[in-house]
């Protein structure tokens, strides 16, 4: 019998690659954790997935600020529109960004 049972986790390159197998790797958490021997590789592994989890959180909510910026940016230099829709989509984004800084009134 060969190799496989977690798709050969061992092998992941990069952080696409293990953001790609999670499911892999809470089944590989759970597995060394039902070793009953292996409770600090279980610990680390959960903690991958967990931060894993909390850069996926952290990078939307950094895209979703940015995608408009990037958009204009992307229109302006494809000649589809002007410099202007970047000022405005920075301002916008600026104007958002200052907002979420302020405690509740």
């Amino acid at each position: 019998m060969s190799g496989g049972s977690y798709n050969y986790l061992y092998t992941a390159q990069d952080l696409e690659d293990l953001h790609n197998r999670r499911h892999d790797l809470e089944a590989m958490a759970n597995r060394l954790a039902g070793l009953g021997y292996a409770q600090d590789a279980a610990r680390e592994t959960e903690e991958l997935l967990v931060l894993l989890r909390q850069w996926e959180t952290r990078a939307t909510v950094r895209v979703r600020r940015l995608e408009d910026i990037w958009h204009a940016v992307e229109w302006w230099d494809s000649s589809d529109s002007s410099e202007d829709g970047v000022r405005d989509a920075l301002a916008k984004y600026r104007a958002e960004r200052d907002d979420a800084g302020k405690p509740d009134a």
